[in-house]
C-alpha cells in the first residue's frame, strides 16, 4: 500500500538557504504589487496545513527572485472575508493571484473580473479564466484513507466519517473516496457528520456519535485537526478504534509516532504553495502552464512517519 514520498522531491530540491528564508516568517513582499509580485490568498493562515503552503510560497518567491504577499481570513468558515482580501489584493495590481477558495461558488464572481492570470490551488472551482489548479485528487485521497482504515479492521466493522465544512469540495471529495472504498472492502459506515475542520468540534461529534455507537472500530476524517480530535474523544472513552486523518500535519505524524493516531493520508501543501507561486510567475511572462498539476498524496504509517517529520521540521524552521 506503500507509495513513494513525492512531498520529499521538489520541495527539498530548494536550495538549503532559500528554503530557511523562505519560511523564516520575513516580510517577503512590498504589498506594493506590480508584475514582479504575486499575491496568494489561503482559506486560512491559523492552522499548521496552511503555513505549510505558505511556507512553500514564500520559498519560491525567494528563489526565483519574486515578491510573493500571503494572506488568510481567521478561519475557513470565513468566506466573505476570504473574498474581501481577494479584492484587496488584486485591488493592489499584483502580476498574478494564487488562490485556494473556501467556497468555490461564491468567490468565482471575484475571480472572474481579475485582469492578470489566476492560478488555484488545493481547491478547484469553475472559473473561467484559471490558468491552472494545482492540488490534490481530493477523491483519490479518500479512497486512499479508506483503504489505509480498511487493512487495519475485520469485514462488517463500524466505522464514522467525519467530514469538513459544508460547501468544502476538497473536504467532500475525501469523504465520497473513503466512503466508496470502505463499502468496497465491507466495513459497515454507521455515521457521517461534519465538524468544520475544527479539532474542538470533532470532539463534540465523536461523544455524540459513540453515544449511539459505542462498538465503532474505525474512524475515517477529512482532515487532520479533526482526526485528534476525534482521536482524543475515543481515548476519553477508553476504547480502541482506528483513526485515519488527511492532510499529513506535524502535529498527526508525531502522534502517528506515539502509537496513538494510526495514519494519515498526507497532501503536499509545501509543493502546492511552491508551485503556486512557480507556475503564476510562468504565467506572468506569457509561458505555457498545464491545466491540471497534480501535487499528489503520500501514505504515512508508523513506519514512514519519523521521515515525514523530519521533512515537516526542516520547512518550520
Amino acid at each position: 500500500m506503500k507509495k513513494k514520498l513525492k512531498v520529499f522531491g521538489a520541495a527539498v530540491a530548494v536550495s538549503c538557504m532559500a528554503l530557511i528564508a523562505g519560511c523564516s516568517g520575513d516580510k517577503e513582499a512590498s504589498g506594493g504589487g506590480g508584475k514582479g509580485s504575486v499575491s496568494v490568498v489561503l482559506k486560512t493562515l491559523s492552522s499548521p496545513y496552511w503555513k505549510y503552503v505558505e511556507a512553500g510560497a514564500k520559498a519560491a518567491g525567494k528563489e526565483l527572485g519574486v515578491d510573493v504577499n500571503v494572506v488568510g481570513p481567521n478561519a475557513e468558515s470565513e468566506v466573505m472575508q476570504q473574498i474581501n482580501m481577494i479584492e484587496d489584493q488584486l485591488s493592489q495590481s499584483p502580476g498574478a493571484l494564487v488562490v485556494s477558495p473556501s467556497q468555490p461558488d461564491t468567490v468565482v464572481p471575484a475571480l472572474e473580473a481579475a485582469n492578470v492570470p489566476v492560478l488555484l490551488i488545493d481547491t478547484d472551482a469553475d472559473v473561467k479564466n484559471k490558468i491552472t489548479f494545482i492540488g490534490t485528487e481530493n477523491y483519490e485521497a479518500g479512497q486512499e484513507g479508506g483503504k489505509l482504515l480498511a487493512s487495519m479492521l475485520q469485514k462488517g466493522d463500524k466505522v464514522a466519517l467525519i467530514s469538513g465544512a459544508l460547501g468544502n469540495t476538497a473536504t467532500d471529495e475525501r469523504i465520497k473516496g473513503a466512503k466508496e472504498a470502505l463499502k468496497e472492502a465491507g466495513m459497515e459506515i454507521v455515521a457521517e457528520q461534519p465538524a468544520d475542520s475544527d479539532k474542538t468540534k470533532a470532539i463534540s461529534v465523536m461523544e455524540n456519535i459513540l453515544q449511539k455507537h459505542s462498538d465503532i472500530k474505525g474512524v475515517f476524517s477529512a482532515n487532520d485537526d479533526m482526526a485528534l480530535g476525534v482521536l482524543r474523544a475515543v481515548e476519553a472513552k477508553g476504547l480502541d478504534v482506528k483513526v485515519i486523518g488527511t492532510d499529513g500535519t506535524k502535529e498527526a505524524v508525531e502522534s502517528i509516532l506515539a502509537g496513538k493516531l494510526a495514519g494519515t493520508i498526507a497532501q503536499s501543501p509545501y509543493d502546492m504553495g511552491y508551485e503556486g507561486v512557480k507556475n503564476a510567475l510562468e504565467a506572468i511572462k506569457g509561458k505555457k502552464v498545464e491545466k491540471r498539476i497534480n501535487s499528489g498524496v503520500d501514505i504515512i504509517t508508523k513506519e514512514n512517519a519519523e521521515e515525514k517529520l523530519e521533512f515537516l521540521e526542516s520547512i518550520s524552521k
